[in-house]
């Protein structure tokens, strides 16, 4: 659960202090790593604060989980092994055969597998739809709709999508409205503030920010979702590790200095790719010539980390910038505070070849890391030769 004594303090210090509560038996100032799967209980049902097995509850994973809400201003955090598993527990929570899911146009590829190839076997089905647009959402929509799924900035074409729009057709249609705010980060954008019901991360990511850890998150504002959705993390089982929990901990603690520099960077990036006469298009919000730029600059701090770009020359002539970087790892994933580079549709995204979520052939994607700009201008423009 969020800890309010902290509700009224900024990002900053929320990122520090939310349920990282120093040690009552030695002062440690770190939550302790609490590797243990049981607890000794003081007679039958007497659980020494709520703990009986590790699954259910681990201390360390409950700081994480409280550091969570707070960040992103919900009521309930949950912490699991993988974004993916994170998100399987929500589908399988809010979702039963029948029901119907309005999906984005531009989404991870693991998040449209799970849809196109787990869940749908199950009787779920799901339509596309382009959520920048909202009468694209609105003409999706069946009397059987129960989720409105929008990742924004969405991965990987950096689509932006009004949340306090979506959120008013998820309510006027009796949806609830998820947002998958790993892009952002909860230093950047607030979906909940915005209207969300469940705000969705690959702790992978941002705020691991270390490439050393794979967990994933949800936070509700809602207790009683909250409620559902931590009986079926119990009941199914796919929670984050009390090392893996302490790891993500450890990196919040310099998210907003991170986010900072990550986005000062890819500004500095985005306006030399532009002027760059072997990229005719660049995506990143934080561009005046960007579809979404004057939306995420409402509902954004600041537009992130995160870049593509198209080539000319195709498929070959992606590739081979690829090839060529040196600086920016060839690798998959993203926010970490070192320069990552791939071509989404034959890394991430290959899941969503032949659907309609299938990325052009000529695209690359950039993860800017928080080393020195010009290092990075420089790498890329001897990469793309």
């Amino acid at each position: 659960m969020s800890d309010d004594s902290h509700e009224h303090q900024s990002f900053e210090t929320r990122a520090i202090h939310a349920g990282n509560t120093a040690d009552p038996l030695t002062g440690a100032v770190v939550p302790p790593i609490y590797q243990v799967s049981t607890y000794k209980q003081d007679g039958v049902g007497g659980l020494r604060g709520g703990y009986e097995y590790s699954r259910s509850a681990n201390p360390t994973r409950t700081a994480l989980e409280e550091n969570l809400a707070a960040l992103e201003g919900g009521r309930r955090g949950l912490a699991f092994a993988s974004g993916l598993a994170a998100e399987d527990c929500l589908l399988r929570t809010l979702l039963t055969p029948g029901d119907h899911v309005v999906i984005p146009n531009d989404a991870y590829g693991g998040t449209f597998r799970l849809f196109a190839k787990v869940v749908s076997r199950w009787g779920v089905e799901w339509s596309v739809a382009d959520t920048s647009d909202p009468d694209s959402v609105r003409a999706a929509l069946t009397p059987k709709t129960k989720a409105i799924w929008v990742e924004t900035p969405s991965n990987p074409l950096l689509g932006i999508t009004d949340i306090a729009v979506v959120a008013d057709i998820a309510r006027t249609a009796g949806a609830k409205l998820v947002v998958d705010n790993t892009f952002a980060s909860p230093y950047l954008q607030q979906p909940l503030a915005l209207g969300a019901d469940v705000v969705v991360h690959s702790l992978t990511k941002y705020m691991g920010g270390h490439s050393d850890v794979v967990g994933g998150a949800l936070v509700t504002a809602d207790a009683a979702l909250g409620d559902e959705l931590a009986y079926h993390q119990n009941a199914m089982g796919a929670v984050a590790g009390p090392f893996d929990s302490w790891i993500v901990l450890r990196g919040i603690k310099t998210l907003a200095v991170r986010m900072d520099r990550h986005a000062e960077n890819a500004a500095k990036v985005a306006e030399m790719l532009t002027r760059h006469p072997k990229v005719h298009t660049v995506l990143y919000p934080g561009l005046p010539e960007h579809p979404g730029h004057e939306i995420a600059a409402k509902q954004m701090r600041n537009f992130g980390g995160m870049i593509s770009f198209q080539v000319t020359g195709g498929e070959a002539a992606a590739v081979e910038v690829c090839n060529r970087a040196k600086l920016f790892t060839l690798g998959e994933s993203l926010g970490g505070v070192e320069s990552l580079i791939e071509h989404p549709g034959l890394m991430t995204h290959a899941s969503v070849a032949g659907s309609a979520l299938e990325v052009p052939a000529d695209l690359v994607r950039l993860s800017v890391g928080i080393e020195n700009a010009d290092d990075l201008i420089a790498d890329l423009t001897q990469a793309l030769g």
